[in-house]
């Protein structure tokens, strides 16, 4: 009698399997020569005229002929000011400014300089509340989001030390997408609950860096395993430092420059990438963690927030071709080997210079200057400030000279940011991932207001400029 119940079929066919190793290494290299050979078609087929891009009046890269920034959106949050467009929409020129929710960066800075007290946490509160808070307020908001420092039960081992990456701004995404998994209500957008998981991921990112950093350098790198629990009395900074270094300790100067850094990154308007990309995902009304787990894969690319590892890696190759650091006779010799693409990455550019919008100021840069000088002295860094100092006063004269660059080469906070990271012993596989750790109040800022204030899915037009073929069968190809 044959069986009502449906037959299961099982795909997996054991036979299969390939063991020979004659025939692995033929497989393995008719994938490489298919790769090879296809590439080239990608290369073909995908490549478009630029003409076209000026025949349909397509603003390639959101940007018009200027290089101004097409306007696609409204936000409250943060402005950037870095030039003027005249009556014949040329762009001119100014200083540098940032707002936060309508208040001048520089005075947040300098009102926490001046009171020798920690900022990011009162910054958080200002962008994502869109005021500053008085001092019970802030008290209050501290210790909310000292209470998520510690992450959920078993998440370190279970989706951190267990699957260690080898790049940490991956595994900070990934671990952002893994808490998806540990919240009770996650796709729930409503404002209170997205309030909610942002103050969690504020509080849970310096452990999240830590241990995804830690995992790599044990996994990877054979090195020790140093794990610390996070303290939630201490401030956002305190925490990062207590938590990558060995033995835990920092000094109070070194923690305070590292919170200026985070809040002079905290936030950049709504039309820098990773924000853009908040904005963007958000509006699909998909849960925060899918968002601010893109934010992370935007910010990871070199052309975002990766720009600081690069002022890294440069300044760690000019040391090892220049002997002396304060003989600026071979400084600039070897500058403008950069700039001829003979050193370094073979780029062409000093990283560090130059802003998308900034023209004549980064006024982030001027600010963590200041600081960073401080520490310097502190430090007895004085030779290794001095020669960032020299960069940004000559090197914006090199660009004009060999590379005929018109256009003003400010220094960037990138440029003070690698001289920071360096003077704290900031790995640089933690450079990046500390950047998304202060831009992630701004994020989330980003995100509130775009379920609150855009209500449609944003949905741009591509012009497809593809022409229509006849479809050829297969056995005529």
């Amino acid at each position: 009698m044959k069986s009502n119940k449906s037959t299961k079929h099982n795909n997996y066919n054991e036979s299969a399997l390939v063991t020979n190793p004659d025939e692995i290494a033929m497989n393995q290299q008719l994938e490489k020569n298919f790769i090879q050979k296809m590439s080239t078609h990608l290369n073909n087929n995908n490549s478009i005229d630029g003409s076209l891009y000026g025949k349909y009046d397509v603003k390639r890269g959101l940007r018009d002929a200027n290089g101004a920034g097409v306007v696609v959106g409204l936000t409250k949050i943060g402005d950037v000011q870095g030039y003027e467009v005249n009556e014949k929409k040329e762009k001119v020129a100014v200083d540098g400014k940032l707002y936060y929710r309508g208040i001048d960066i520089e005075d947040i800075v300098n009102s926490c300089l001046t009171d020798n007290r920690f900022g990011y946490e009162e910054t958080s509160y200002l962008l994502l509340f869109g005021e500053l808070p008085n001092q019970s307020q802030l008290e209050d908001f501290k210790k909310v989001v000292g209470m998520k420092r510690e992450l959920p039960l078993g998440f370190p081992r279970d989706m951190i030390l267990t699957a260690p990456s080898k790049n940490v701004m991956n595994k900070l995404a990934r671990s952002v997408l893994a808490l998806y998994s540990y919240d009770e209500n996650p796709d729930d957008t409503s404002v209170s609950n997205v309030l909610r998981q942002s103050i969690n991921l504020i509080g849970y990112f310096p452990s999240l860096i830590a241990y995804g950093y830690q995992a790599k350098r044990s996994y990877y790198d054979n090195q020790s395993l140093h794990l610390h629990y996070p303290d939630a009395n201490l401030s956002t900074a305190e925490n990062i430092l207590r938590l990558m270094r060995p033995t835990g300790e920092y000094t109070d100067l070194e923690a305070k420059l590292l919170d200026i850094s985070m809040i002079l990154h905290a936030e950049h308007g709504g039309g820098n990438n990773s924000s853009f990309t908040t904005h963007v995902v958000s509006s699909t009304g998909t849960d925060t963690y899918s968002t601010i787990a893109a934010a992370v894969g935007s910010l990871k690319g070199p052309k975002h927030g990766g720009a600081n590892v690069e002022v890294l890696e440069m300044m760690a190759d000019m040391k090892e071709n220049v002997k002396d650091i304060t003989n600026y006779k071979e400084v600039e010799k070897y500058l403008v080997k950069l700039l001829k693409g003979e050193a370094n990455d073979g780029s062409g550019l000093i990283y560090g210079l130059g802003h998308a919008v900034y023209t004549i100021s980064d006024p982030r840069a001027i600010l963590l200057k200041k600081m960073a000088k401080k520490l310097a002295e502190e430090q007895n860094l004085i030779d290794d400030f001095m020669l960032y100092d020299f960069i940004e006063k000559r090197a914006p004269t090199l660009y004009m000279e060999i590379k005929g660059a018109e256009r003003p080469m400010p220094a960037n906070v990138d440029l003070y940011s690698g001289f920071v990271y360096n003077a704290l012993d900031i790995p640089l596989d933690i450079a990046t991932p500390i950047f998304a750790c202060s831009r992630l109040s701004g994020w989330c800022a980003h995100r509130i207001e775009e379920l609150v204030a855009g209500g449609k899915i944003m949905r741009p037009a591509y012009k497809c400029v593809q022409p229509h073929l006849k479809y050829t069968p297969l056995t005529e190809r």
